[in-house]
């Protein structure tokens, strides 16, 4: 089953209001398992324009587990503190292995 990842690209606005957010957020990640990649205001742009001042990467065990922690009335407490403190941009991915490099177990 691949992992899910959620990239969410931020044009923060208010930062007291999206402070209030992570907060509101954090406990439903953690209850989710989730595990947050890569948070970088600065990422270096290879192609294309990329929106926002922050872009968040996190982790899950699957697509569906990703999908569940979005559409979850925890979750649902904390998304509209985000959306009024930023204009935000957010996929949902599904994880993918290159064939031919998969993990041997080991013997």
């Amino acid at each position: 089953m691949p992992k899910g990842y959620v990239i969410v690209t931020e044009a923060i606005t208010d930062e007291v209001g999206i402070a209030a957010y992570e907060r509101k957020a954090a406990p439903t990640m953690i209850a989710a398992g989730a595990r947050i990649l890569a948070v970088d205001t600065t990422p270096t742009t290879l192609e294309g324009n990329w929106h926002g001042t922050r872009t968040v990467l996190v982790e899950f065990d699957s697509v569906e587990a990703a999908q569940a922690w979005y559409d979850s009335e925890e979750y649902a407490q904390a998304k509209p503190l985000r959306q009024a403190a930023a204009d935000c941009q957010a996929v949902l991915l599904a994880g993918f292995e290159m064939p031919g490099q998969r993990s041997k177990p080991t013997p």
